[in-house]
């Protein structure tokens, strides 16, 4: 098509950020994280170009968890990120973002990720898949916004037959057995129209986080923030709760959920999730506290919307069956969703929703959010404590994807200052009001960044590569 485009250029920054609270993913806290943005320019076969941009966090801690320490993993994958900005920027092939991305994913990626392992040395710990995607997935958006900048649309407009050369059929099969059929079907034909322009917003009550005064050290921030949840939930007007727990721990998980489910009742919370953190290896550790739930505490039982992964990362050496989990509980998959074939095996032990994340690419979120609704799983969009430029593809995604219950969002909690300049452009996407995140200020072309009224002052150059 006359709209099909290639990279020509592409730039890599990292921009450091510090946590004003300790996040604790896994068994793992997180103080800081690195944030990759990448600029990219394309062109289509009439030599117009245009500029678009992506960002992530390269939150080690989620993507890569393990025995490593965490700045060999970190400087692994900042490494990894400057290899990817050299071969995306010797892609030839011209097409549309979804063609290209599902192309990078599938044919080079792995091969680059392998290079890398290759390199690092039998005896080190290898870089995992999900970590590979996190990296790639800043380069993906920025394709994305890119290509919307120069045809000077959003981007969510372009996911049809009007500008694909390929339908859904070329990137994604169905279940075996199923008569369902991806032929003459786009992404649009999945998406909400017309999308929401506000969410219901979900708070993370991290393992660290304070719950009552009596928590209290004296070390807490005074940032103007807050720092119990009660506080929290008054000041935001929050109705949706994510219960971060421990997954080895029965009684420490059983307690908190309870505790946080008595604030949660007594402050008009209407809504929990619980977030065993992939630390379980049988079901009945999540059985067991369901059960006893149910019965000792109906209510905070009820609350409970979904239960999300709770089980280890990688689906296909931990094939468990889950339908008893289930059977409780709507459950839905999280790290265990790189891909919309893993979804698929997901699927068949038992799993039932599954948590889109724009930090695993914006093409492969896409790809999953078309797999999963015709096959009638129930979708949740889950933040990966996404600031500045982050949020925005992120929320984006959950508005037209039509969720269980909004958005997963806690940047504002960790780190809000980092997004302050970005929160001067779009203030209902930094701080929730009302139990909500506000999406009216994004319009214009690509993802609605509006990245020309944003005072941000980018670090130098990590890396720079052109044709």
């Amino acid at each position: 098509m006359k709209t099909d485009i290639s990279p020509v250029s592409v730039g890599l920054y990292f921009i450091p950020v510090e946590t004003r609270i300790p996040l604790k993913f896994g068994l793992e806290i997180t103080t800081a994280v690195t944030c990759a943005r990448v600029r990219m320019i394309v062109a289509d076969g009439q030599g117009q170009k245009a500029k678009g941009w992506g960002e992530t966090p390269l939150s080690v801690q989620w993507a890569w968890p393990g025995g490593l320490g965490y700045q060999e993993r970190c400087d692994t994958m900042q490494h990894f990120c400057r290899m990817l900005a050299e071969e995306w920027a010797l892609i030839h092939r011209h097409g549309h973002p979804i063609e290209l991305g599902s192309d990078f994913i599938e044919s080079t990626l792995p091969g680059l990720l392998e290079q890398l392992n290759r390199e690092r040395g039998e005896q080190a710990e290898p870089m995992p898949h999900l970590a590979a995607l996190v990296c790639c997935s800043a380069f993906d958006l920025a394709l994305h916004d890119a290509y919307g900048k120069l045809l000077g649309r959003d981007v969510y407009s372009t996911y049809n037959a009007e500008f694909m050369n390929r339908d859904l059929s070329a990137f994604i099969e169905p279940a075996e057995g199923s008569n369902i059929s991806f032929e003459g079907k786009y992404p649009e034909d999945f998406f909400i129209s017309p999308p929401p322009r506000s969410l219901p917003a979900w708070h993370l009550v991290g393992g660290k986080d304070l719950l009552d005064a009596s928590e209290l050290t004296g070390e807490e921030p005074d940032d103007g923030y807050p720092v119990l949840l009660p506080d929290w939930i008054k000041r935001d007007g929050l109705t949706c709760l994510k219960v971060k727990l421990r997954g080895n721990d029965s009684e420490w998980d059983y307690e908190r959920l309870i505790r946080v489910g008595e604030i949660a009742i007594d402050k008009d919370v209407l809504w929990l999730t619980s977030d065993f953190n992939c630390t379980v290896t049988d079901p009945a550790y999540v059985n067991e506290i369901l059960d006893r739930l149910m019965i000792d505490y109906p209510g905070i039982y009820q609350m409970i919307l979904y239960v999300e992964q709770p089980f280890p990362y990688e689906l296909e050496q931990n094939q468990i069956d889950v339908h008893s989990v289930s059977a409780r509980k709507p459950l839905f998959m999280d790290e265990s969703a790189h891909d919309w074939k893993l979804i698929r095996l997901g699927r068949s032990l038992g799993w039932t929703g599954v948590a889109l994340k724009t930090c695993k690419t914006q093409t492969g979120a896409l790809l999953s959010l078309c797999w999963a609704k015709a096959h009638g799983m129930t979708l949740m969009v889950q933040d990966l404590t996404n600031p500045m430029l982050a949020q925005i593809p992120h929320v984006r995604l959950a508005a037209h994807a039509g969720t269980i219950m909004g958005v997963e969002t806690n940047s504002m909690q960790f780190y809000p200052a980092a997004s302050a300049a970005e929160e001067v452009v779009h203030p209902g996407l930094y701080r929730r009001r009302d139990g909500q995140v506000d999406l009216s200020t994004l319009s214009g072309s690509g993802f609605g960044y509006k990245l020309n009224e944003i005072d941000r002052h980018l670090p130098e150059l990590a890396a720079h590569f052109e044709k």
